[in-house]
């Protein structure tokens, strides 16, 4: 006799929820399995740019392994709201956040700073100060004029003129844009 699916299931990955009932057809009595299928109603979609269909509107979609990141950009995720600044103390000011996830990476923390425009300015930094310290590693000559340039006042107050620029500075003072309306 051919083994049913649920059975073969259980012996394969048992599944979490089995439902068997018995029947009586003449004098036999026969089991019988009830599928179990979940439909589920949510709005995942969080803070939508664009007003959603009506729910009487809505089809169900199938999510498996394979299509979850294409499901996932369809809906397109999206939260905003105001956090206190604390990246510049004693502000009082609060920093728009904006965020949208297209794909399940951009929920890890990296991906979720490089959509903060501040937040991807201070990684960018300590990037490039990372760059900078794994290049003065073993470097004697260039930890030397490192050293020589930190040293003379002048030359420091050139490279800071020369590394802001004339846009720089009221980049960094300017708040960032609202989100948008709810």
């Amino acid at each position: 006799m051919a083994e049913s699916t649920q059975h073969k299931l259980s012996r394969v990955r048992p599944p979490r929820v089995q439902i068997t009932y018995d029947v009586e057809i003449g004098d036999a009595i026969e089991k019988k399995e009830l599928p179990y299928i979940v439909g589920m109603m949510a709005d995942l979609s969080g803070k939508p740019a664009e007003a959603l269909p009506p729910v009487k509107d809505r089809k169900f979609v199938e999510i498996d392994r394979d299509n979850f990141q294409d499901v996932l950009s369809s809906i397109n995720p999206r939260v905003a709201f105001r956090v206190p600044n604390r990246l510049q103390p004693g502000s009082a000011d609060s920093l728009n956040v904006e965020l949208k996830f297209k794909h399940l990476d951009d929920f890890g923390p990296v991906e979720v700073l490089k959509q903060v425009p501040a937040l991807k300015r201070l990684f960018e930094a300590r990037s490039r100060l990372r760059d900078l310290l794994t290049k003065l590693d073993g470097n004697d000559d260039l930890d030397a004029l490192l050293k020589s340039v930190m040293a003379s006042t002048e030359d420091l107050a050139a490279l800071k003129k020369q590394l802001a620029g004339p846009s720089a500075a009221p980049a960094a003072t300017e708040p960032p844009a609202e989100p948008a309306a709810e």
